[in-house]
């Protein structure tokens, strides 16, 4: 490439193809190696052009177009500063533009200093639409299109879409030269985005009058009556006076009459628009696209008095009237205005809220997240929602906040003290910045995107940065600079937007002295009110409490609870959770690391706060075990949370628990370390990061272990010698490692006289073991209950509490009834002489597996007792639809199925054999007893029943089986579940109705009919 002797290149300016010179030579600004004569300025403005080789090519084509008018233009960009930035930046920024120029290469002039826009000039929408009115041959000076004798259009069909397509391009034009211009040449003044925005809006109300002025004149009204009014409201950016370059314009028509002729009117306006300017959006109307198009004033105010949702009155903030019958639309304004400021105080506004938001979130392609500038995390509309909530809690009381426009509106929560002046100003720089990086990208092809270039689009990402005015920094080149800006805008609006709602709420309480605007206590109230609190006043009373005062605990409770707010605010219960934090913060106060590691580890306090926010039973456990609160901050795979084996975790309890001599000592320290398990596996449940059979598994090897260890303790701690073999043998969930956090532990006792004792000896001593094993278990504590039930022993609890294995098979080969052959298939040894289990288990296999199965009139008296189970023991006013237990499909349901199939076969197949009802659907299966699916079946059922019955017990604190059937339990347990936060409880209970009552359609043929 040939070089100035200066050392000005082509490739420096950025001239980088290969035709570059040659063309640049036939347009007159390039000779011997250099600019030439008087083309130097133009040079430079074309190599700051956003893409100097696109403009090149663009100004080569407008050249060839302009035939013999090139010399005037050639003339004019040398000589006019103002027409070379602006020309040469549009030409670089939007192929779109330069195609329309070079379709109408005079047009160029009204880019030159003197015909284009003055910026500094207010804008003036009056003489936009007078340009596109006449552009359709409406009479600019008659009244509007769409009121009575109202502009008529005289160009009609394809020839109005051509004109109207022309004159807005023209003006489209206009307004994207100006606001590119200082990119080409630095000393021209630079458009603020409020001012683009605006201008856009007049632009498109422009359109949408001329538009209107062609309907009318395609659809005439008939000599009879009176002739309609028609009224046209602008919502969404348009309406908030802050459109985008390429953007859907939302409107609502009113009408009067809303009749055949006003709907035609508006449909035309709708297809005119479309195929001229941009897309028209009628969708926002009462009914969405299932609506009327067009309504009197009288039925909108009626739908919205008895139908309207919240997101409605959202949209209707923006609402504007912007063409047609001028009375008309500010008839509708006034109407709707008052509605909009009371949709704060409807019952629904919360849910509503939290729904809309999450409808954005799931409107985001997951490969697209990251490079998201409207939806994504820290992006445009994190802004826009925050605002226009702030604006619908306090716009009632506060008229200054009632902007349509999120800049104007954020300005004004920012002077009213409803926003930290600091954090308005920044939200409002950044959100200014992903709005102009929104606008190049869209001027680009004028196509609609919100999508940052990919990383690996080097191309595209410089020319971005070029376009938004970006250079190098010495460290960075323009792309290096461009994402910097953009992690850094993004991350300022997602760490703002975590405070926005809720760092005015702590200085409303705070008693220390400040030179800001406070928030008061009741736009406080109303503030939390709105986002979820159903009791504010006790909200801003736990606030006041944390962060009081002015020790190092407050400071950082001041900064901390802004983010664990906002992440309560989402959870099913934000009242009992901030409870709860407060509960354990004042708890954990003197832990000096408890607030560092909520403030430097994100998950811990994301975590913490869904779990406070969801559960009853962890507040109580965590207060008494802090250190568990370390696991939430690892989220690896292989985390010490959910890695932990549960046969180690039995083993380490019953080493450490062993070095006690005391038996009280013993069994509480058995106790605390069963506390710190039970959270553990609480936390990862609740989580979502164990298995149910994970869950069972962990809980019952713990309890196993406590209650192993206590036997040990008692044991160690009887004076003389022992008089007895003494074994603790596990029943029901216990026996079968299917323990919830609040089952009791179902035991049976079994002793055998040793040292030359009698066996009235042995049982005595045995009785003495085991009472004193229940009193030290059951003794009261804050943890929770340890209730070790023997009532399933031969007589229940009139029957001795310890037999000896004769006295076991005297009893059972006489008295033993169907339930207690059915109750020991759970039977398994859990602590004290290993051999004695062992014994007693070969004493009852012949009970439990019988020889030949059951005889048909015992399996009849199972199913007979099983039926009388399902009427009589269903708690009174419970839904056995979602009753966990005894319920259709529940708990119940399955394991005595279960069950039935291992008394009349695991005598002849050895591996139903099993105290597990999971392990014994499986082998069922395996042995061709069930069929697969219908295993699967009721795999799904018992999975269902007990993990709904533990969220019930996590999200209460105490053990229940009945789902709650609405409100914030429901929600919370479905949370538990792994729903997500803020969706609809309803769906759970769907899906646990839908599994179950497939479980229960097995239960009848196999169990039942079977």
């Amino acid at each position: 490439m040939t070089e100035r002797r200066n050392g000005t290149s082509l490739v420096r300016l950025g001239l980088t193809e290969s035709w570059a010179q040659e063309t640049l030579s036939t347009l007159g600004w390039w000779r011997d190696d250099r600019p030439a004569q008087s083309a130097e300025a133009v040079m430079w403005a074309l190599a700051r052009s956003p893409d100097p080789n696109l403009a090149l090519r663009a100004m080569e084509r407008l050249a060839d177009a302009a035939g013999s008018g090139w010399a005037e233009l050639d003339a004019a960009l040398r000589s006019d500063e103002g027409l070379r930035g602006r020309l040469l930046a549009l030409l670089g920024g939007s192929t779109a533009l330069g195609d329309h120029l070079v379709s109408h290469p005079g047009h160029w002039r009204m880019l030159a200093t003197g015909q284009a826009m003055d910026p500094d000039a207010p804008p003036d929408l009056a003489a936009r639409s007078r340009v596109l009115l006449a552009a359709v041959g409406a009479d600019p000076d008659a009244p509007t299109p769409g009121s009575p004798d109202g502009a008529a259009a005289e160009l009609t069909g394809a020839q109005a879409v051509a004109a109207l397509r022309s004159a807005y391009r023209d003006v489209l034009c206009e307004i994207a030269a100006v606001d590119l211009a200082a990119v080409s040449e630095p000393s021209l003044p630079i458009l603020n985005i409020e001012l683009v925005g605006v201008l856009l809006a007049d632009l498109a109300c422009a359109a949408l009058r001329a538009a209107l002025a062609v309907a009318v004149a395609e659809n005439p009204p008939g000599a009879d009556g009176e002739p309609p009014r028609l009224a046209v409201i602008a919502m969404g950016k348009c309406g908030g006076n802050e459109l985008n370059y390429v953007s859907d314009v939302d409107v609502i028509f009113v009408a009067e009459p809303a009749d055949t002729m006003t709907t035609r009117m508006a449909s035309t306006l709708i297809q005119v628009a479309g195929e001229a300017c941009f897309p028209v959006d009628a969708n926002l109307r009462p009914e969405g696209r299932h609506g009327a198009l067009v309504r009197t004033l009288d039925g909108h105010l009626s739908y919205y008095r008895r139908w309207a949702r919240t997101w409605e009155f959202q949209a209707l903030l923006k609402a504007r009237p912007v063409a047609g019958d001028e009375a008309l639309g500010r008839d509708y304004a006034d109407a709707v205005a008052p509605m909009v400021w009371q949709a704060a105080d409807r019952d629904d506004f919360v849910a509503e809220v939290q729904g809309m938001r999450r409808r954005v979130e799931e409107h985001i392609r997951p490969d697209h997240a990251d490079r998201e500038i409207k939806l994504g995390r820290g992006g445009l509309r994190d802004v826009e929602f925050a605002v226009q909530l702030l604006q619908l809690v306090h716009g009632r009381a506060d008229p200054e906040i009632r902007s349509g426009s999120t800049l104007e509106a954020l300005s004004a929560l920012g002077a009213g003290g409803y926003v930290g002046r600091d954090d308005a100003a920044n939200l409002a720089a950044s959100y200014r910045f992903l709005r102009l990086l929104e606008h190049r990208l869209q001027l680009a092809r004028l196509r609609r995107t919100h999508l940052l270039p990919a990383a690996s689009e080097t191309t595209e990402l410089r020319w971005l940065a070029r376009s938004a005015k970006l250079r190098p920094d010495g460290r960075r080149d323009a792309v290096g600079v461009l994402m910097a800006e953009w992690r850094a805008n993004t991350r300022r609006v997602r760490r703002l937007h975590e405070k926005l709602f809720y760092r005015p709420l702590l200085s409303a309480v705070s008693q220390l002295p400040s030179e800001a605007l406070r928030l008061s206590e009741r736009s406080a109230a109303q503030r939390l009110a709105a986002l979820g609190w159903a009791s504010p006043e006790g909200a801003l009373k736990h606030l006041r409490v944390l962060t009081g005062g002015v020790s190092r605990a407050a400071a950082i409770q001041r900064t901390l609870l802004p983010v664990l707010l906002e992440q309560l605010a989402d959870t099913a219960d934000p009242d009992r959770g901030l409870l709860a934090y407060r509960r354990v913060s004042e708890a954990l106060a003197p832990t000096p690391w408890y607030l560092g590691l909520l403030r430097d580890e994100g998950a811990i306090a994301q975590r913490l706060m869904f779990v406070l926010g969801t559960s009853a039973l962890v507040p109580d456990l965590l207060v008494r075990a802090p250190e568990v609160l370390r696991l939430l901050a690892d989220t690896s795979e292989h985390a010490e949370l959910v890695s932990r084996d549960p046969a180690e975790v039995s083993a380490s309890l019953r080493a450490a628990v062993g070095r006690y001599t005391d038996p009280t000592a013993a069994v509480g320290a058995a106790r605390s370390l069963r506390r710190h398990e039970l959270l553990r596996v609480a936390f990862a449940d609740l989580l979502g990061l164990l298995s149910v059979e994970s869950v069972c598994a962990a809980l019952s090897e713990v309890w196993a272990a406590v209650l192993g260890s206590a036997i040990d303790a008692v044991v160690r701690a009887q004076p003389g010698q022992p008089r007895a073999r003494f074994a603790v043998i596990g029943m029901g969930r216990l026996g079968g490692a299917e323990l919830g956090y609040g089952s009791d532990a179902d035991v049976l006792f079994v002793c055998e006289p040793i040292n030359g004792a009698t066996e009235n000896e042995a049982v005595r001593w045995s009785t003495t073991v085991a009472e004193r094993i229940r009193n030290l278990l059951g003794a009261p504590s804050p943890d929770p209950v340890l209730q070790v039930d023997a009532d399933l022993r031969p007589e229940g609890r009139n029957g001795p509490l310890v037999r000896t294995c004769e006295s076991y098979r005297a009893y059972y080969a006489k008295w033993s009834q169907p339930w207690e052959s059915q109750a020991l298939l759970r039977a398994r040894p859990l602590g004290g002489d290993a051999g004695l289990g062992e014994r007693f288990q070969t004493l009852i296999d012949p009970i439990r597996y019988p020889d030949g199965g059951l005889d048909p009139a015992t399996a009849t008296e199972i199913k007979r007792i099983k039926a009388r189970v399902d009427v009589e023991r269903l708690p009174r006013g419970a839904d056995r639809a979602t009753h966990t237990k005894l319920g259709l499909g529940g708990l119940a349901d399955v394991e005595w199925t279960v069950q039935l199939l291992q008394l009349q076969h695991a005598a002849d197949v050895p591996e139903l054999r099993t105290t597990s009802t999971l392990e014994g659907l499986r082998e069922s299966a395996e042995a061709g007893l069930l069929d697969r699916s219908d295993a699967e079946a009721l795999a799904a059922g018992w999975k269902m029943a007990t993990r709904a019955r533990s969220a019930v017990t996590l999200v209460r604190g105490k053990p229940a089986d009945q789902l709650p059937r609405s409100g914030r339990e429901l929600a919370a347990v479905a949370n538990a579940m792994g729903y997500p936060p803020g969706g609809d409880p309803g769906e759970f209970i769907d899906e646990y109705r839908r599994i179950t009552r497939r479980a229960r359609a097995v239960v009848e043929r196999v169990f039942y009919d079977g």
